[in-house]
C-alpha cells in the first residue's frame, strides 16, 4: 500500500465548526435558538414554544447559551419580577443559518 503524502490527506473538520455544531446540535438547543429568532421570550413562553422540553433542561440549556454568549437574560424589576431571554448579537448572527436549515428541513421531510 502506498503512503498518502501530507498534501494529499483530506482536510480535517474545522475545530471552530466542530465546537459550534456540538453546541447547537445538543438536544433542544437548536429549537431554543430557533424560538428566540423572532424576538425575546419569557421562560414560560419558551417552554410552550418547545413542547416536550422540561423546565429543568430548558434552564440548563439557557445557562449554557448564556455562558457561550448566544443568549442574554434580562430581568425586569417589578412585582412579580419578569425574566426574558433574547439572542445576543452573536446569537442573532445565526438567523440566516437557522432560516436556511428550516427551508432545507421542509424540503428533506417533504421529499
Amino acid at each position: 500500500m502506498e503512503a498518502i503524502s501530507a498534501q494529499e490527506q483530506p482536510p480535517g473538520v474545522c475545530p471552530h465548526f466542530h465546537a459550534a455544531i456540538e453546541l447547537i446540535g445538543k438536544r433542544w438547543t437548536g429549537a431554543i435558538v430557533f424560538a428566540l429568532t423572532d424576538g425575546p421570550l419569557r421562560f414560560g413562553e419558551l417552554a410552550k414554544a418547545v413542547p416536550g422540553l422540561s423546565d429543568r433542561l430548558l434552564s440548563r440549556r439557557l445557562r449554557e447559551l448564556e455562558r457561550e454568549g448566544l443568549v442574554e437574560r434580562q430581568v425586569e424589576a417589578g412585582s412579580p419580577v419578569r425574566v426574558s431571554y433574547s439572542l445576543t448579537e452573536a446569537g442573532a448572527e445565526l438567523r440566516p443559518a437557522i432560516a436556511e436549515l428550516k427551508l432545507w428541513a421542509k424540503r428533506w421531510r417533504s421529499g
